[in-house]
């Protein structure tokens, strides 16, 4: 009365072998041929690399590095010794707009200095 539930084989022993020397010869790069060869999605014979144990993922490409630069925190000290104001309300500012308010406090210092300087005869 138990039937056995027979299951549908999706690769037979040869398309096994076949994708298996395939990848052997032509790794990641030739995925998209060995299931063009098959007659298969990419995706599942990926899927069965990975089951056989010889799915090699590729690295990851490194992410580019960014220029670090000084801190935010380190900004708005730098700023806090240049200006006579509570610089705090600054930190949601990007560190872009900060340096660019340095460099306005630094200009403005430099002016006022110009015109404090005595002449020397």
């Amino acid at each position: 009365m138990a039937d056995a539930k027979t299951s549908k084989v999706n690769y037979t022993e040869a398309m096994v072998e076949q994708m298996l020397t395939m990848y052997a010869e032509l790794g990641n790069d030739g995925l998209d041929t060995i299931a063009e060869t098959l007659g298969k999605p990419v995706r599942s014979v990926r899927s069965k690399l990975v089951r056989e144990g010889v799915y090699v993922a590729a690295p990851e490409k490194p992410k580019a590095k960014k220029e670090e630069g000084p801190t935010k925190k380190e900004l708005l000290n730098q700023l806090e010794s240049l200006v006579a104001f509570d610089v705090s309300g600054l930190m949601g500012a990007t560190k872009e707009a900060i340096a660019h308010v340095i460099a306005l406090a630094e200009s403005q210092d430099e002016a006022t200095a110009d015109e404090v300087e005595p002449e020397s005869v």
